[in-house]
């Protein structure tokens, strides 16, 4: 009894201890299961989470982008920022409402703004438009063009405007500023001065009204009306007289000129300067040109354009100037001197005028001035200059070089005329 009580009581235990380790096994696996279930939850918790930190940085950085826009446009354009945060998201830009200034033209004498003196004479300033037949190799011809401005100075058609514009020109056209063509006949031409007069077939044209030259003062008004390149008629610049009485040699010409800053190009010659009171002071007539030279223009003062332009016009020529009677030749270089066939550099003569002084007193073709009254010949500006301390009619004695010796002789100086010199 007491050994099957004892067996039945060890089997209970077992029994006992079996099902205790499938209870425990059971707890186990379900804790375990509990487990991954809150971990998956806790895991989509996270992704949800995390998405919508993503959305929210989008957010945030579009939006940091958009303000940057309108900080970085307020700061860039205030008026165009203003006028987007007014009007919605269009940018609206700021336009002037103020018509064009229309210029009142007045009377020359009266002091003008740039515009009225513009406005003013632009109708009196012409362009010129040259041809010249020029002899090539080989007994070819070919036509050579050149351009440069006038100025109208009567009602009726005369221009006056640069020798070496016109010089030598086979066909001259004038063009005013309505863009009338006319052709042109030469008046009369002064090398001297480096002026010359044009007569065109025309009516009621506007001339410039002249101003005194003697009264300009360094730092006065300076306006320059022209045909700069040749293609700009009507072309406006300013500035200011920068110097009086400049001596300035041109062409072998010394002159006495006036200096300004306005801006002058080619083509500009024979062109207009002007002052505040729209009178014209000067006649352009050569801008300095070189690599690091800017601004230096001149002018031939108005009171000498207006005395020689009438002088050609009157006569053709500027009367009272004493002559040789002979066309002379400058020989500057070696090449002109191989070029005409001489040994030595000056001033030689290159044609006697009929029936002239120059002629009654033995000058020849090939003759070398050497010296007038004892002053030294070596240009064609000393030959000038010494003439013009002479009057028509004074005897002056010459001393040319031929044929290898030395000729004097004695003239009494003729008047100038067109050829003569």
């Amino acid at each position: 009894m007491n050994e099957r009580f004892d067996n039945e009581n060890k089997f209970n235990e077992e029994n006992h201890c079996e099902t205790g380790n499938d209870s425990a096994a059971e707890t186990q696996s379900h804790t375990e299961s509990q487990k991954e279930e809150a971990d998956a939850v806790r895991e989509k918790l996270l992704l949800h989470q995390i998405e919508r930190q993503h959305k929210s940085m989008r957010k945030t950085m579009i939006i940091g982008l958009v303000c940057c826009g309108v900080l970085g446009g307020g700061l860039g354009f205030g008026g165009g920022w203003l006028a987007g945060s007014l009007s919605g998201n269009t940018t609206t830009l700021l336009q002037s409402n103020a018509s064009k200034i229309e210029v009142q033209t007045v009377d020359a004498g009266t002091e003008m703004s740039v515009q009225q003196v513009a406005a003013l004479n632009q109708p009196s300033i012409v362009e010129i438009q040259t041809e010249m037949v020029t002899n090539g190799s080989f007994l070819q011809q070919y036509v050579q063009t050149g351009a440069g401005s006038g100025i109208i100075i009567s009602q009726d058609g005369y221009i006056v405007t640069n020798n070496h514009v016109i010089e030598d020109a086979t066909s001259i056209t004038v063009r005013t500023s309505d863009g009338t063509s006319y052709s042109a006949q030469l008046v009369g031409t002064d090398s001297r001065t480096d002026i010359a007069v044009l007569k065109i077939d025309a009516t009621g044209l506007q001339p410039v009204t002249f101003g005194n030259s003697d009264n300009l003062n360094v730092g006065d008004t300076a306006i320059a009306i022209g045909n700069p390149l040749g293609e700009l008629g009507g072309t406006v610049t300013n500035g200011i007289i920068s110097a009086l009485d400049r001596t300035i040699v041109l062409d072998n010409e010394e002159m006495t000129l006036l200096q300004t800053n306005a801006a002058i190009n080619p083509g500009n010659s024979g062109g207009g300067l002007f002052n505040s009171r729209g009178e014209l002071i000067g006649m352009v007539v050569a801008k300095s040109s070189g690599e690091d030279i800017e601004g230096l223009g001149f002018a031939i003062p108005s009171n000498l354009v207006s005395q020689v332009a009438q002088e050609l016009i009157n006569n053709g020529y500027v009367t009272g100037r004493p002559a040789l009677g002979v066309t002379v030749v400058n020989i500057t270089s070696s090449q002109l001197a191989m070029q005409y066939g001489v040994n030595s550099l000056g001033v030689y003569i290159s044609e006697v005028s009929s029936g002239s002084a120059a002629e009654q007193a033995g000058l020849q073709v090939g003759d070398r001035i050497i010296s007038v009254d004892d002053q030294v010949v070596e240009s064609y500006t000393d030959l000038s200059s010494i003439l013009d301390d002479h009057a028509v009619g004074d005897t002056i004695e010459i001393l040319v070089g031929r044929n290898g010796t030395t000729v004097t002789v004695s003239l009494t100086l003729q008047e100038m005329t067109q050829t003569a010199q």
